[in-house]
């Protein structure tokens, strides 16, 4: 077999504070491919870890009255702890204020120094420190807030070492077109084309204001510079591999995926892909970038109280439900909702329902039938319709893995439960023991016995610790040998005796967390019967324009479009629209539109949905209403 090799990675995480469920979700995916790679007996390094560098580290450890190194510990260990207490498989923990990352980032400065792609010179601009970049006038909000987070940025004036990224524009825009399944989904390429597109100004790299970050290289002898903290931080992904030191590791680069937000996507497929050009290394094969998480509905924040904990969360309703209800309740690159009740909808109905219930039914008829002994001999005898609806399934999995669909991989995969119950209630097997047919009604035990083994070990990436139990009580354990005979050889199980487990899943009747607190909603006054309202309720409507950056048609729908629209906030907002009628989604691309930008989210065909666009409409049809000329995205309107 050839030396296959995986190396997997998440982002690594700033530590500016404790883990939230956005960081379990990314970890989570990774962790899963990760596991599903070992299982498949491919080579896999799975790295995570803190990035520790940066003024506003700095300043956040100043604030909380301690060193800055030992804050950075704190909230580092805080990181690993959790991932050590939900089992998560990582091979390498990083830190960014390890000396051997600094030694290998140091390597790589001179590296792309002495070809040529760093220079010294001087910036003047707007920096902003909660995202730890510089801005050009003309992207601000307002002439002053930051586009990406929407703080306000400060003009820093400072000698700078530069990376030639404006030299790179062309041979990204190539890369992105030779490698259509570089950024994942495919649905968010448009934005970074885009971005380059614009035009890339040359990077500043190093900053002289603060002192928290990695030195230049001693032979610069230019020690009051230290680098740029995205410049650090993404060099851990080849550090971490021991680029720079006794690069022991290094075989497994390329990354074959690089787990992101989709807020610092531009980070990972613009700036890293152009590092890695002028290293002179292979680019990553995938950089997967998914979606935000709120709270019922509601944009998750510490001033509303509404953050949900993973710990609080696995501590209440278990580890392994919230994977997978984190990895099956939104499809990737998708913003996702938490809502207890969605939650708990998903612990009844399809880990106590359809799973946890048919492992419980064939103990028992097990138990009364054969003394717990199953055997496979007649299964493919008597069964081999549903051996081969089975295998078809089994067959279609794995690609959506690979795609990081892990709702649609969730879907499919238990569709095997259905054809396991299917089959107990359309062959009976307690009729067929009244009728002196005990052969056929153990096969009929056997088959779904069969199932539930295939199944646990596709589910074992997801749900590890419940799939060993089951696997357990079918007498084989999970490993690269069971995925081989169980899956690619579509063997059955040899024969053994089922052990009696307790429920795996008990039903939750009623919501275990405190719910999170009602947002202040301004007191209603009283409509005068001719329906005039006042000024103030007028200003309650907030009315902004829009860019539409993207736009697709919503499958099986004649009416809907799906738009990401940029109001000028830290992140695009997601509109679904009645409107497919009347305009094209090609033809909505970069145009502007009037959004009612606080209504209360809502679903629509299952997707969420974060505004309402202005249209008017009459006999002729319908119009949406636009600006006369261009605005900037999130100009107020009224």
């Amino acid at each position: 077999m050839p030396d296959l090799r995986n190396y997997v990675t998440t982002p690594i995480y700033y530590v500016n504070g404790e883990a939230h469920i956005g960081h379990a979700y990314t970890t989570f995916i990774a962790d899963s491919v990760a596991r599903h790679s070992r299982l498949k007996g491919i080579k896999t390094f799975f790295l995570t870890g803190t990035d520790e560098h940066g003024q506003k580290i700095e300043e956040s450890a100043k604030k909380a009255n301690k060193p800055t190194q030992v804050f950075a510990d704190e909230i580092s260990r805080g990181f690993k702890d959790l991932w050590d207490e939900f089992n998560i498989s990582y091979d390498y923990f990083i830190r960014t204020t390890d000396e051997d990352h600094k030694k290998g980032v140091q390597k790589a400065f001179m590296a792309m120094y002495n070809n040529g792609d760093i220079y010294k010179g001087n910036y003047e601009g707007h920096y902003c420190i909660s995202c730890e970049t510089f801005f050009p006038e003309s992207q601000l909000i307002d002439g002053e807030f930051c586009p990406d987070c929407g703080k306000p940025t400060n003009i820093v004036k400072e000698e700078s070492y530069f990376f030639k990224l404006s030299a790179y524009e062309e041979k990204l825009l190539n890369y992105y077109d030779e490698h259509t399944d570089f950024i994942l989904p495919k649905s968010r390429r448009n934005e970074v084309i885009n971005f380059v597109k614009g035009g890339l100004n040359d990077l500043s790299i190093t900053r002289t204001t603060f002192n928290w970050g990695v030195k230049l290289p001693e032979e610069l002898n230019d020690d009051k510079h230290v680098l740029y903290v995205w410049l650090d931080a993404l060099l851990n992904y080849i550090t971490a591999l021991g680029y720079g030191n006794d690069e022991k590791n290094m075989a497994f680069w390329p990354a074959n995926i690089h787990m992101v937000g989709k807020d610092i996507l531009r980070f990972h497929a613009i700036y890293w892909p152009a590092f890695l050009m002028s290293l002179d290394l292979p680019l990553p094969k995938h950089i997967g970038a998914h979606g935000w998480w709120t709270r019922d509905g509601e944009k998750m924040s510490k001033s509303k109280g509404n953050v949900v904990l993973p710990k609080e969360v696995a501590d209440t309703y278990g580890l392994e439900n919230l994977r997978y209800f984190m990895l099956r309740e939104v499809p990737f690159g998708q913003d996702g909702d938490f809502s207890q009740r969605a939650f708990i909808d998903r612990i009844n109905s399809d880990l106590s329902n359809d799973l946890g219930n048919l492992l419980n039914r064939i103990i028992g008829m097990s138990g009364k039938y054969s003394e717990f002994h199953i055997d496979s001999k007649d299964v493919a005898r008597l069964h081999q319709k549903e051996l081969d609806e089975m295998n078809s399934v089994l067959g279609n999995l794995e690609k959506f893995l690979d795609e990081l669909q892990t709702h649609r991989y969730l879907e499919e995969l238990w569709k095997l439960f259905s054809i396991g119950n299917k089959a107990i209630e359309e062959h009976a097997p307690w009729v067929k023991m009244k009728e002196q047919k005990k052969d056929e009604a153990l096969a009929t035990v056997a088959l779904v016995a069969n199932i539930l083994a295939k199944a646990s070990v596709m589910l074992n990436c997801i749900m590890p610790s419940t799939t060993t139990t089951i696997s357990e009580a079918l007498g084989f354990t999970i490993n690269t040998e069971a995925y081989r005979s169980l899956i690619l050889g579509q063997g059955l199980l040899k024969p053994f005796v089922i052990a009696q487990v307790p429920p795996l899943f008990p039903r939750v009747e009623q919501p275990l967390l405190e719910p999170a607190p009602e947002a202040n909603k301004p007191e209603s006054e009283d409509v005068e019967e001719d329906n005039l309202i006042t000024i103030d309720q007028f200003f309650q409507t907030s009315l902004k324009i829009g860019t539409i950056v993207e736009a697709e048609e919503v499958p099986k729908s004649k009416k809907l479009l799906k738009l990401q629209v940029d109001i000028g906030e830290d992140k695009m907002r997601q509109v679904v629209a009645g409107i497919r009628e009347f305009y094209s989604a090609e033809s909505l691309v970069n145009t502007q539109v009037c959004v009612v930008s606080n209504l209360k989210p809502a679903k629509l065909m299952g997707m969420l949905s974060e505004g309402m666009l202005l249209a008017a409409k009459d006999e002729n049809g319908l119009c949406l209403v636009r600006p006369e000329s261009p605005r900037k995205a999130g100009s107020s309107v009224g």
